[in-house]
């Protein structure tokens, strides 16, 4: 019996001798980055910490949305907004660097390194693929940057422009993180060395930071310089160089991350040119950004603080001039209803005087400093803020009403009489909530005892004795003091009135404190 033996012959092509490199074989490799990263990137979200942090940043970004400060947000200043986004992602990107460097060094918590060994990409592709993982969070965060822009652009209130450099700060600085993370997990690879790389990095530039007294170049350093404290500037004042920040950012980023990919092993041509690109394109944001304020920067600003007459439009309402810098032209209609509505409670030639509101910044300290306004001395001039919306128009309204009751700003700061009972009723005589925006425009948020009424320039002082007054006023309907304010007007401006025979006048209460009696009562 004979066997039947069946063979199978495969036939394989001769090399041709132009076969592509062994390394170019896998043309997924690219695909397999991606979705290693996106795996990552969904590991990273499933994390507690990381998912706490984002409904924190969304939480409190909202809440900042919706309740505002103080009534101030309905009118935002765009170009102040813009930097307000970059100060919250800062908390995700610390918990984000912590997250993606515990992520790169899972495989030697667990002991799988070794495994890595018999697979197709290179540690130097994994890394790239966690410093990835990080861009769904950067794009997220861009999303919630530019939905809180927008919220503010889109309010009627809104004045200002603003920029696009600074608003991509805030998704910058995840994606700053997750290069970071990699990059300290490659070079240092040991769980517990995040803890004291983070308290190291925070004592060296504390201590950078106080060597070298705050300097320009040195601050710009930081991923987010927000530059916060003074009143909100015109545009052309700021002298930020947000751009250049962009750009010094952007190369730092890829710098780390160029540098984690060679420690991992991949020192191909084409990283090593990545590289030097990325370290010049950050040296170049350094120096752009390192010089200070320039001469002209600085002539500027002292010009638009001494005298902003040269650099602002001036309109009519009414009787009444107002003049604002130009981002802040729309807001005179405002300030008009304000200086309408207390200048209909006066009397005598206060009721019909032509007043001219001016805007006022002091800018020459700079965007931290927090510098008050002096008085102004020219007669009819009241001064109003780049703030608006909130406790600042009750404010502004005190400041209408001292002028029109002691002719300019300068002499509202000696008013320690009875004065202060009517300049107090005349500012909040027409709200409809008189006693909340008394206790809103004094400093010490109460409606008893002495106390300062914030104005835009120096506050008026009032003691125990007008403050009782002024509550009675308060509470009675306005139409039946009217007549009464309009009939004894310059019994009722004069220095030499008591706050006893003011009450007696307007037909309230006399105070119980004895200091009513006399007409010297400041600090009473």
């Amino acid at each position: 019996m004979s066997e039947l033996v069946t063979r199978t012959v495969v036939e394989e092509a001769a090399p041709t001798g132009v076969e592509p490199p062994a390394q170019d074989l896998h043309p997924n490799r690219t695909r397999a980055v991606i979705a290693l990263a996106r795996f990552e990137a969904h590991e990273l979200l499933m994390q507690i910490p990381m998912l706490v942090f984002l409904l924190l940043y969304v939480a409190y970004t909202g809440w900042g949305m919706f309740n505002g400060r103080e009534g101030m947000d309905d009118y935002p200043v765009l170009h102040d907004v813009d930097r307000s986004t970059q100060t919250a992602p800062l908390l995700l990107a610390l918990v984000l660097f912590v997250s993606i460097n515990r992520a790169v060094l899972r495989s030697r918590r667990h002991g799988t390194d070794r495994h890595f060994d018999v697979l197709v990409m290179e540690p130097w592709r994994r890394s790239l693929a966690h410093a990835l993982s990080a861009v769904p969070f950067a794009v997220f965060t861009a999303l919630v940057v530019g939905f809180e822009f927008t919220w503010a652009a889109l309010k009627p209130g809104a004045v200002g422009h603003g920029s696009l450099a600074e608003l991509l700060v805030g998704p910058l600085s995840i994606l700053l993180a997750g290069a970071l993370g990699v990059l300290v997990a490659r070079s240092i690879p040991f769980t517990f060395a995040v803890p004291p790389f983070v308290i190291v990095m925070y004592v060296l530039t504390t201590l950078l930071a106080a060597s070298t007294q705050g300097t320009h170049w040195v601050r710009w350093l930081a991923p987010v310089v927000t530059e916060e404290g003074a009143h909100p500037f015109p545009a052309d004042l700021l002298g930020r160089p947000a751009a250049w920040h962009v750009l010094y950012l952007v190369g730092l980023i890829v710098l780390l991350l160029c540098l984690a990919l060679l420690i991992s092993g991949g020192r191909t041509p084409r990283i090593k040119a990545i590289t030097v690109l990325a370290l010049a394109a950050m040296a170049q944001g350094i120096v752009g950004q390192a010089p200070g304020d320039s001469a002209a920067l600085i002539a500027a600003r002292a010009k638009a603080s001494a005298t902003p007459e040269k650099v602002q439009t001036c309109v009519t309402h009414e009787r009444s001039t107002y003049c604002a810098y130009p981002e802040w032209n729309g807001q005179t209609a405002d300030w008009a209803e304000v200086v309408q509505r207390v200048q209909s409670l006066a009397g005598g030639p206060a009721s019909a005087e032509r007043l001219t509101v001016r805007q006022r910044v002091d800018a020459r300290s700079g965007l931290e400093g927090d510098a008050a306004l002096e008085p102004a001395k020219t007669p009819g001039v009241v001064t109003v803020g780049t703030r608006w919306g909130g406790n600042r128009i009750p404010e502004f309204a005190v400041g209408v009403a001292s002028v029109l009751v002691t002719g300019d700003e300068a002499s509202s700061v000696d008013v320690c009489d009875a004065r202060a009972v009517i300049i107090m009723w005349l500012a909040l005589g027409s709200e409809s909530h008189p006693l909340t925006m008394l206790r809103h425009v004094r400093i010490d948020d109460s409606i008893t005892g002495g106390g300062l009424a914030l104005a835009p320039t120096n506050p008026i002082s009032m003691n125990a004795a007008q403050t009782e007054v002024i509550k009675e006023l308060l509470q009675k309907p306005r139409y039946s003091v009217i007549p009464k304010v309009k009939a004894h007007w310059s019994e009722l401006t004069s220095p030499k009135t008591t706050t006893a025979q003011v009450a007696q006048l307007l037909g309230v209460p006399a105070p119980s404190d004895p200091g009513a009696l006399s007409v010297k009562t400041c600090g009473e």
